[in-house]
């Protein structure tokens, strides 16, 4: 059986992965230029040498903003455009799965989560969200008034 890695984070308490050969670096929070007219590209990041745009995956997801003072962690994704950062609240472990672990995509979750979640790998006590990379930072530029949907349930809430 084919044994897949996956570089694993969080973002407003879930637990997601994306494949590690879609990771370029994990670096700590980097000074942003903001963006405006927009509610998850919260700017524009100077990577030695590189401008790259930062998502925020709380607001991607629209889930609650992160506490003020708490400074997100970058997971540089190589994208079909050139390399992405996501802003997700912590780093955690690269991890092993299987297909024996796959499942497909929880009927009970949010639209905002299904469209970036491919499917969920059962750990030993967590749920990994597998984010489809591509689809994730994938997102335009919203005027103001565009901005009102309400916040999404999350998985956990959902249930």
């Amino acid at each position: 059986m084919a044994t897949q890695q996956f570089c694993t984070f969080r973002a407003g308490g879930e637990l997601f992965g994306v494949e590690v050969e879609r990771v370029q670096e994990v670096i700590n929070y980097q000074q942003m230029t903001p963006i405006p007219y927009s509610s998850a590209l919260r700017g524009l990041i100077n990577l030695r040498g590189q401008i790259i745009v930062a998502i925020d995956l709380r607001t991607r997801l629209r889930m609650e903003e992160r506490p003020s003072g708490y400074a997100p962690m970058n997971v540089v994704l190589r994208g079909d455009d050139g390399a992405v950062s996501l802003l997700v609240d912590e780093i955690c472990d690269v991890v092993n799965v299987t297909e024996k672990t796959f499942e497909a995509v929880p009927v009970t979750m949010s639209a905002a989560f299904k469209e970036i979640i491919s499917g969920v790998h059962k750990l030993d006590g967590d749920l990994m969200l597998v984010l489809d990379a591509q689809h994730a930072i994938n997102v335009g530029i919203e005027m103001p008034e565009a901005n009102s949907a309400g916040p999404a349930l999350s998985p956990k809430e959902a249930n």
